[in-house]
């Protein structure tokens, strides 16, 4: 049986661990959940008590546990309109529809940006009108629409441009090309200013004027803000009549790109985002698109995908293209008709992530060998020549993980030669990094600079380094201390080792799909003895435990192994016990499928 208590659930210690080995205390996320009988977890009846205490833990009220449970679209979309400037960017877009207007999307060079361009690219198309699109070189270019870019659109012939997660801050190239005479549409995510640019429509949840019911949704990825944008758009056109004589477009099946641009952008799995995820899933599994089939082919991904393999299998490939490749890959892939077309660019696509990982671990050494003069800042901000802008933000995440800091990783070579730094930020969840960003940008401390809560980029005058450290160091020491005093291992459920069952990850895996914001359950196994225990791969642990209920389990614990726990594990110190705790997944390799521990932390049980 389960025993579920909601006593003191935040002071009480899992299993009584204080400190384990990585020097954190186990708390209850919410409450406790320790199983007796670890042979009850897939047991008829129990897997709704776990459930519904997931769901609970992460913020669901007690009667709405259901309509949490099977996250539909029905359930948590809005209506469109409830958005500033959404009814107008849908009629200046229905005009464009109707009369045949040359209309370019511009796009940015991520996920994001790729994923939201290719679903108004494809939705425009269902609706009869071709769209060109533009997405910037990374190195040449960088971040944001340029006045030059815009305008050469507007010589082209493009009447109507709609930028997609970028140009909230864009203030001089909107300003360019309003002179050029072409409107702007844009549709963001990203922190504004209280001045915002001259755009035709400006489409954001977090603009600082957006209504509370609206700015309620400020999680969204772009892309959903581009989806939402679509709900509007078609049914400005129902009211014209457009459909009077037109089939009307498959809206829905759109959800597979805004899953994947949702969870590659780290954007907030709760409320809206965790239907767009949910039912997206569902149209992956159908590989209607032959991009995705070709990219999930590339992955050898056979399954259904989950969200994870969204964030780290299928988003980091499209990212390669923009991060060291053709910009447009991304786009192409996701917009193609043609199967051998799209084999080959998810083949490239592939390829680039591979060359990607070998930079990034070039730069990640070199970033990590500064780490050390910044110990007693509260935000690491490095720098380098030589580094390339592409890896940048993968290593600012990297960083941030094995500090428990915000890290922000400077590129110090500019392709465009005017000796600027391109730098990318990584945040931790309580510390707003895109705030500060904006701050010290207003402050005259960088040349640009933007992003939202958890992610940022700037740009940055090399001379300005030390007074930029010094800003973040000041703004932020405060809130980084107060984020990393509460930071403890949070469990959600305890079992013995025959607990740790294929049945066990179904139920977790039914309260997902998890991300930030909607964390993936974490669980303690134990006591157990390590029966075998190996460095594999690139400095990952591999460990075989078992309990005293005779049962054994394979465990890994990824880029750990130099450690303090990998270390003690390592060793087995003289045969003691432990409890382990990670994330439970499913290993589907062997004929039997069988429960894995993803392990992240550790602590002796005896």
């Amino acid at each position: 049986m389960a025993t579920i208590s909601q006593s003191s659930p935040a002071l009480a210690p899992v299993l009584g661990v204080t400190s384990s080995l990585s020097g954190k205390a186990w708390r209850w996320r919410g409450g406790n959940m320790e199983l007796d009988d670890g042979q009850a977890a897939g047991a008829h009846g129990l897997d709704r008590s776990i459930l519904d205490q997931l769901l609970l833990t992460r913020g669901v009220a007690g009667d709405d546990l259901e309509r949490h449970a099977r996250p539909t679209m029905r359930a948590f979309l809005p209506d469109p309109s409830i958005f500033r400037d959404m009814d107008t960017a849908a009629e200046r877009l229905a005009q464009c529809v109707i009369t045949g207007e040359q209309v370019t999307i511009y796009g940015d060079y991520d996920v994001d940006g790729a994923t939201s361009a290719a679903l108004l690219v494809e939705l425009l198309g269902q609706l009869g009108h071709t769209a060109g699109y533009y997405i910037p070189d990374r190195l040449l270019e960088g971040y944001g629409p340029s006045g030059e870019a815009l305008v050469k659109l507007a010589e082209s012939g493009s009447r109507l441009i709609v930028t997609v997660d970028c140009g909230a801050m864009a203030h001089e190239a909107l300003g360019m090309a309003r002179d050029a005479g072409v409107d702007v549409i844009v549709v963001d995510h990203h922190k504004c200013s209280a001045d915002l640019p001259p755009a035709a429509a400006l489409v954001n949840p977090n603009r600082l004027d957006e209504s509370d019911v609206g700015a309620a949704h400020g999680h969204l990825a772009a892309v959903g803000v581009a989806f939402l944008l679509g709900i509007a758009l078609v049914r400005n056109l129902r009211g014209k009549g457009w459909f009077a004589d037109r089939a009307e477009p498959d809206l829905m099946g759109l959800l597979d790109l805004v899953a994947l641009g949702t969870v590659a952008d780290v954007a907030a799995l709760h409320g809206l985002n965790r239907a767009f995820v949910a039912q997206g899933l569902k149209v992956l599994a159908r590989r209607d698109r032959i991009g995705m089939a070709a990219l999930m082919d590339a992955s050898r991904l056979t399954r259904a995908p989950l969200a994870s393999d969204l964030g780290f299998a299928l988003g980091p490939r499209i990212n390669a293209g923009g991060r060291i490749g053709e910009s447009t890959l991304g786009v192409r892939l996701l917009t193609t008709a043609d199967p051998d077309e799209a084999r080959a660019i998810a083949a490239q696509l592939s390829q680039l992530n591979e060359d990607r990982r070998a930079i990034e671990a070039e730069v990640q050494e070199a970033a990590e060998a500064q780490l050390a003069g910044q110990h007693n800042m509260a935000v690491q901000v490095l720098s380098g020549h030589g580094w390339h802008p592409g890896v940048i933000g993968i290593v600012a995440g990297r960083i941030k993980e094995k500090t428990g800091k915000p890290a922000v990783v400077i590129a110090l070579d500019d392709a465009q030669g005017k000796g600027q730094g391109k730098g990318s930020g990584r945040s931790i969840s309580g510390v707003d990094l895109g705030a500060a960003i904006i701050a010290a940008r207003e402050a005259g401390l960088l040349v640009a600079g933007g992003g939202h809560a958890m992610a940022a980029g700037l740009t940055i005058d090399p001379a300005r380094l030390p007074d930029f450290a010094e800003f973040l160091d000041t703004r932020l020491a405060r809130d980084v201390d107060q984020a990393r005093a509460g930071q403890a291992m949070l469990l959600d459920l305890a079992v013995t080792p025959g607990g740790l069952t294929p049945e066990l990850v179904e139920t977790l895996e039914a309260a997902g799909p998890y991300g930030v914001g909607w964390p993936a359950p974490r669980i303690a196994v134990g006591p157990v003895r390590i029966i075998k225990a190996d460095i594999v791969g690139k400095d990952h642990l591999r460990l075989i435990a078992s309990g005293l209920d005779g049962r054994s389990f394979k465990a890994i614990a990824f880029r750990a192994g130099e450690s303090e726990m990998a270390q003690t594990l390592l060793h087995r110190s003289s045969g003691r016990r432990f409890y382990l705790a990670g994330r439970v997944k499913l290993d589907d390799w062997g004929n039997r499928p069988a429960a894995e521990l993803h392990l992240e932390d550790a602590a002796f049980a005896d």
